[in-house]
């Protein structure tokens, strides 16, 4: 059943009225076909349109060979004149992320003879891979030129050339293409050949933004948006750069210069806070100088940190070093280590007894208690160590 393509007839029209022509199920849902529809299908990496048709939501629009079903949410009646009204807002953002990808894809096309060998166009961003590499500043000049070719205007050209006329054409396309050809041309910046929607002046575009461009397979991909997703991309950033300054206190120009500063500040007081915790581990190490076995009791140390301090320990002591951090309440965290040593059934037989669990290599090991302070250090007095509390 052949649907007349209103969305090409004039891409700015809303709302239509058409008959229902079919009413079907497949293995996507319900869907009906028209005798003329406004809604574009997914084709040529765009999004299909959404929007209503009388009291039915449409979900989906596709192409099954000549047909287009428009999926919907509910069953509508063969025969039946219904209104269908396009999202709008959808449609036209689609439009301009598509037209803003054509003339990125043709600049670059044009300037360095890169081929456009991948393109998806997102929900919330475009992704466009090209067959060669862009530096940093390639992309920022491809970006300004862009820009620069949206704010000039310029009108938009659709057409349909003979095969024999497409001879002579110098369009860009991903395959060897036959039958009728749509051609869509941004003069001085592409000519494509394509079957997606798109505005009638560049100008409606309003502006592109390149978010992001990386190595891919042997070649680049860019991150882009156009219209209004790169708006209010841009909005959201200059608020949170602005949040930013006023935490600072600076002006939002300088937030790179005074976090760079901060940075340099945490890095001198991360290295002051380290040579303390060293001192600190010394200082609890010179408690155990020349003990044999030692259970040392620390204030709340992270993880990290007992493995630190019991190292430090058993640069002092002759035996076996158990460092436990922690409270009753919380439970504890413990490691045990002798130099040279195997730990393996002392850890079993603590963990046991004292509710524990963990383990490491033969020589150290650490875990977690959850034993009272009271049971710890009878479990120890027993075995005859030094208890430092």
């Amino acid at each position: 059943m052949v649907t007349k393509r209103l969305f090409y007839e004039d891409v700015y029209q809303k709302e239509f009225e058409a008959k229902i022509s079919y009413v079907g199920n497949d293995e996507k849902g319900c869907y009906v076909i028209l005798d003329q529809t406004a809604f574009y299908p997914e084709g040529g990496g765009q999004p299909s349109d959404k929007g209503t048709l009388g009291a039915a939501s449409v979900l989906d629009v596709q192409y099954e060979g000549e047909e287009i079903r428009h999926y919907v949410d509910r069953s509508l009646d063969e025969g039946d004149i219904v209104r269908g009204v396009i999202d709008w807002k959808r449609r036209f953002t689609l439009m301009q992320q598509h037209s803003g990808e054509h003339i990125i894809s043709g600049l670059i096309h044009e300037k360095y003879g890169y081929d456009n060998v991948g393109f998806h166009m997102g929900e919330e961003v475009i992704t466009i891979d090209f067959n060669g590499m862009l530096e940093k500043g390639q992309v920022e000049e491809i970006e300004k030129i862009a820009n620069d070719y949206i704010w000039e205007n310029h009108s938009i050209h659709i057409f349909y050339p003979s095969e024999g006329e497409r001879q002579d054409i110098p369009y860009r396309s991903k395959k060897e293409l036959t039958g009728e050809v749509r051609l869509v041309e941004f003069p001085g910046a592409d000519l494509c050949a394509c079957c997606g929607t798109h505005v009638d002046t560049a100008g409606e575009i309003g502006l592109v933004k390149l978010i992001s461009s990386r190595k891919f397979r042997d070649g680049v991909r860019i991150e882009m948006l156009a219209g209004q997703k790169a708006f209010e991309f841009l909005n959201i950033h200059y608020k949170e750069n602005s949040r930013i300054a006023v935490a600072l206190s600076v002006k939002p120009e300088e937030t790179l210069t005074a976090v760079e500063h901060l940075q340099e500040e945490i890095y001198q007081l991360k290295g002051k806070l380290l040579q303390l915790q060293n001192q600190k581990y010394e200082m609890v190490a010179k408690q155990c100088q020349g003990k044999e076995n030692v259970l040392v009791f620390a204030e709340q140390l992270e993880a990290s940190e007992i493995r630190k301090c019991a190292d430090a320990i058993l640069n002092q002591c002759t035996g076996i070093c158990v460092l436990v951090s922690g409270d009753d309440n919380g439970g504890y965290k413990y490691a045990v280590g002798e130099r040279d040593g195997d730990v393996r059934a002392l850890v079993k037989e603590m963990n046991e007894v004292l509710s524990g669990r963990g383990g490491g290599k033969p020589f150290f090991a650490q875990g977690s208690l959850q034993g009272q302070r009271k049971d710890i250090v009878n479990f120890f007095r027993e075995k005859d160590y030094d208890i430092s509390e």
